[in-house]
């Protein structure tokens, strides 16, 4: 029972960061002269214009229950490259809006989770300080997992930025092929972020004894 609950609770936590990521693309696009993401409703923080079955509910509960990072995605937010004023950093910008706003809510939790009072009895501080911490730790999570350079990951929109155009072929290879190396990836090598995603958690909170 315990464990389902811890379950539902962090997909619960997992689902809204996930919209926060998205959302955060469609506005770095329309700062950047793109409408698309707003002329859909998708600059919306409605959950249900954003859940994707698999990657906001089953890989998240899978990825739990086999004891890994909790990792997941919701529907991509839409947007037109060829509408963004900056043709060759545009989308690596909008690709990295998602990362900076799960970092940034890292931060923030993170933050009060170090320096709010401990408290040991159980009460509402104490449970409190337990919730910013799994925010944190969830954001952080979200937010090294999209910067691995794997299509359709974000990280993959900053890489192709910085190739030059002779690599072009290694591109249009990757976004063909992209997801199968990240199915790949999740099945055989995401683990191997744990130590990332514990060392910067344990950095940002001064080695709080939450793990």
């Amino acid at each position: 029972m315990e464990n389902a609950i811890g379950l539902v609770f962090e997909v619960g936590i997992l689902i809204c960061s996930v919209v926060i990521h998205e959302v955060s693309h469609g506005f770095a696009a329309l700062m950047l002269g793109d409408h698309t993401a707003e002329e859909e409703g998708r600059l919306t923080l409605n959950p249900l214009r954003h859940i994707d079955p698999f990657g906001s509910v089953i890989l998240p509960a899978m990825s739990y229950l086999f004891g890994g990072i909790i990792v997941g995605w919701a529907r991509p937010v839409p947007y037109n490259p060829y509408r963004l004023r900056n043709q060759k950093w545009g989308p690596a910008i909008v690709g990295a809006a998602g990362p900076a706003a799960n970092i940034l809510l890292a931060l923030a939790f993170g933050m009060l989770f170090r320096f709010l009072p401990v408290s040991a009895d159980g009460g509402f501080l104490a449970n409190f300080t337990m919730i910013a911490a799994t925010i944190a730790l969830l954001n952080l999570s979200l937010a090294i997992f999209n910067l691995v350079p794997i299509p359709p990951l974000d990280g993959s929109k900053v890489l192709f930025a910085a190739l030059p155009y002779r690599w072009r072929g290694a591109q249009i290879f990757l976004e063909r092929y992209g997801v199968f190396f990240l199915i790949l990836f999740i099945g055989f090598f995401s683990r191997l972020l744990s130590p990332l995603i514990f060392g910067a958690f344990r950095l940002l909170t001064g080695g709080a004894g939450f793990l």
